[in-house]
């Protein structure tokens, strides 16, 4: 069965109906509707009644609702939070504190309105307007907000999610029961409390598009009575401006999944202003199974960098002009036969690499980063070209940049001393193979724990030749031309401002850059062993 979001108007008519029950609670409660009236009246009596006669039960209650307080409610909300921030649950982790901001400002608000006085025989003294019940709705709030937030978090068994959902409920009912014992609040403003509570988790569950449609199902077993398990779903995260035919590309996508068992694949498409990271955090919170990755380095980057430390295999489709993590993984360019091998492959962990710098957010990358001469390669390589020839683009570019002035740059590896060299280019990669099969880092391994350094410094437009037989060659001679490096942690200072590049995607001037590797950050789906 596929399944699709609702249209605006199916999401509007969804709000609706979960703000129709506190519409009509409300309606009720100031029409003075007899019978919910007497109700709230009868039971006002008999707690004032039972509590004058059992003062030790009112000190219980009273401990109760010091316990349950609204604010115990959020702060239990704000540590959830915290939590899904640290398993890069971002959606979700903004869900919430909306959710409990809009508890809190919508409580105030509607006691503000209505100002309905408190039942007169209160067995504890009380401040404020009785509707609706704040301890009631936020607490409503925080159960809800964590039966939606469990079932996506990957790794919650289910027994586990029960163990805190059971409790949770419990304390909805105590927190409510505790307000009508201890006479501080109407029947009527308990219920209003909860169905202000369901409005508020509906409009904000609509409002970040946490529908069920885009939750992925939950895998059965044997025991779940039927003896069928639920096929895993793969995501497609799609550029799709290096997407040539875009409906082939999906047809041809969701047939080698079906044929191998997937159900109907979550389509993420890139945006000009989010190269994938959106996308990626979408499919981690809907529990992808696989995640496809189809676009250009940056793309890939971007995806990767949002999946690291999650476990979920990568799957790159090559689609853009470099494809310089396809191509080190071994996965083919031709589209259906990348499909096989990647479909058909194993995960292995890669490692990825932490980098910042001046005027750079932490970030990470899975290739190369670079400053100087191969960033202006890059950077200066014409569009229009790159879409016609593809990467061979690049070697115009390097043509344009061949005298490139060089920059003295100070080098830092690990805890070392920091050296000085005057560069023409450094690139820092964690594997080590260009287009055309050029082994810039013939010894990096993308799953060794260790970044490789080669600084290229040629003093003369005449020296190149000798740098160029040499990478080809796989030559380890260091001399004043080139030079290589291992470690863990590599800092770069340039003297001047210079270009700089991650992945193949230019990150604009600037005089620093320092990494750090990750191991293992990373699972990808590569081919198999041959």
């Amino acid at each position: 069965m596929n399944h699709h979001p609702p249209g605006p108007i199916g999401r509007v008519l969804t709000v609706v109906l979960g703000a129709l029950p506190f519409a009509v609670i409300t309606v009720l409660v100031f029409g003075h509707w007899p019978p919910l009236a007497r109700w709230d009246q009868s039971v006002a009596a008999r707690a004032a009644s039972y509590g004058a006669a059992h003062e030790s039960v009112v000190d219980v209650w009273q401990v109760i609702g010091a316990v349950v307080l609204p604010w115990t409610s959020r702060a239990v909300i704000v540590v959830v939070a915290a939590y899904l921030w640290h398993r890069r649950a971002r959606l979700l982790t903004v869900w919430l504190l909306t959710s409990a901001g809009a508890e809190l400002g919508l409580v105030q608000a509607v006691k503000a309105i209505f100002e309905r006085e408190r039942p007169a025989l209160m067995l504890v003294e009380n401040g404020g307007f009785s509707y609706v019940s704040g301890h009631a709705t936020a607490a409503f709030v925080m159960a809800g907000a964590l039966g939606v937030v469990l079932p996506s978090v990957r790794g919650w068994r289910r027994r586990f999610r029960l163990l805190v959902l059971l409790p949770v409920i419990a304390v909805v009912w105590i927190a409510s029961a505790d307000r009508i014992a201890l006479n501080v609040h109407y029947v009527s403003d308990v219920l209003g409390g909860w169905a202000l509570g369901l409005a508020i988790l509906t409009a904000t569950s609509i409002g970040f598009g946490l529908r069920p449609g885009l939750r992925r199902r939950r895998r059965r077993t044997p025991s779940d009575g039927d003896g069928t398990t639920a096929p895993p779903r793969a995501a497609v995260i799609v550029n799709p401006i290096k997407v040539g035919d875009g409906v082939a590309f999906r047809r041809k996508v969701t047939r080698a999944l079906a044929v191998r068992g997937f159900d109907d694949p979550l389509w993420l498409e890139t945006r000009v202003d989010d190269a994938g990271n959106a996308m990626a955090k979408l499919a981690i919170e809907n529990e992808s199974d696989l995640v496809l990755v189809a676009g250009g380095d940056g793309t890939v980057r971007v995806v990767c960098s949002a999946l690291a430390h999650t476990g979920i295999p990568v799957g790159v489709i090559p689609a853009g002009t470099g494809n310089l993590l396809a191509r080190n993984l071994h996965i083919p360019l031709d589209l259906d036969d990348a499909l096989e091998r990647i479909l058909e492959g194993r995960d292995r962990r890669i490692d990825l690499v932490r980098v910042n710098g001046d005027g750079l957010d932490t970030d990470r990358f899975a290739v190369m980063a670079g400053l100087g001469l191969d960033a202006a390669i890059i950077s200066d390589a014409p569009p229009h070209l790159k879409k016609q020839i593809g990467w061979t683009a690049y070697l115009v570019s390097a043509a344009k940049n061949i005298n490139h002035p060089s920059v003295r740059v100070q080098i830092t590896i690990d805890d070392a001393e920091t050296i000085e060299r005057r560069v023409r280019t450094v690139v820092i990669g964690n594997v080590g193979m260009l287009q055309a099969n050029i082994p810039l880092l013939p010894d990096a391994r993308p799953d060794d724990g260790l970044l490789d350094v080669v600084v290229i410094a040629p003093r003369r437009v005449t020296q190149w030749p000798i740098v160029v037989w040499r990478l080809l060659t796989r030559t380890h001679r260091t001399d004043m031309y080139l030079e290589r490096f291992t470690g863990r942690k590599v800092e770069l200072v340039a003297a001047v401002d210079v270009q700089r590049q991650l992945d193949g995607d230019p990150i604009g001037a600037g005089r620093s850059l320092f990494t750090e590797i990750e191991p293992g950050a990373l699972t990808a789906r590569v081919p198999k062993r041959r």
